[in-house]
């Protein structure tokens, strides 16, 4: 419950609770995590208390738009993502995938990247390599394979957030943000840093160009 309090505090609006150590502690706990996340007013897509509640899009309206946001650990989509009832701009989908410290994506991650796409996501984020992988741009939607671990207790070389940002006329934009941990801290990168994770990030990606700034663009 305290690291619930203090993702409340860091601004997080929603999270994602379709991973392989979800049900660690039994099925109480796992209640007892949507209770708390819902005493703080923070949302969670991929786990819940029925199988509906599971794949039920959550939904954050922000000036006028909605955003959606749907989580999976290594599942094809089903026909519980059907995403009209919510009808949202932009739809995320977050999904926990691949081989740990694997830097490349697998061969599946790629075809159920290609399948999210085609569902309707507009932008997909990995989890659960522990560590970076690449980006690749499926019809004109990014697909982060992974962005490695953030928090973690411990060091991390390097791990990165994304800055998405909408603008009024519905334009997307991704900007990665580099960081790493010492002493189980995490910061952002300074500038050197930020250009070494961009060029690894280039080198590990499908078509993809990242630019000094971050900014994400395909070739």
């Amino acid at each position: 419950p305290s690291y619930a309090a203090a993702l409340k505090k860091m601004g997080v609006d929603v999270v994602t609770l379709a991973n392989n150590h979800i049900l660690d502690y039994g099925r109480e706990a796992l209640s007892d995590t949507f209770t708390t996340l819902d005493g703080q007013g923070i949302l969670y897509a991929g786990a819940g208390d029925s199988v509906e509640r599971a794949q039920e899009v959550q939904v954050i309206e922000v000036n006028g738009k909605k955003y959606g946001f749907l989580a999976a650990s290594r599942v094809l989509p089903v026909a519980g993502w059907n995403v009209e009832s919510a009808v949202p701009d932009v739809l995320v989908v977050y999904v926990h995938w691949g081989l740990e410290h694997q830097e490349k994506p697998e061969a599946y991650q790629r075809t159920l990247a290609q399948k999210y796409i085609e569902a309707g996501a507009d932008v997909v984020f990995g989890a659960h390599s522990h560590c970076l992988q690449g980006i690749e741009y499926i019809d004109g939607k990014p697909v982060f394979y992974s962005l490695g671990n953030f928090v973690f207790g411990s060091s991390i070389e390097r791990t990165m957030a994304v800055e998405m940002v909408v603008d009024k006329d519905g334009a997307i934009s991704y900007k990665l943000v580099g960081a790493k941990a010492e002493n189980g801290k995490t910061r952002q990168m300074n500038e050197l840093e930020q250009q070494q994770l961009n060029d690894y990030i280039n080198s590990i990606s499908f078509g993809v160009t990242v630019q000094d700034d971050g900014t994400v663009t395909p070739q």
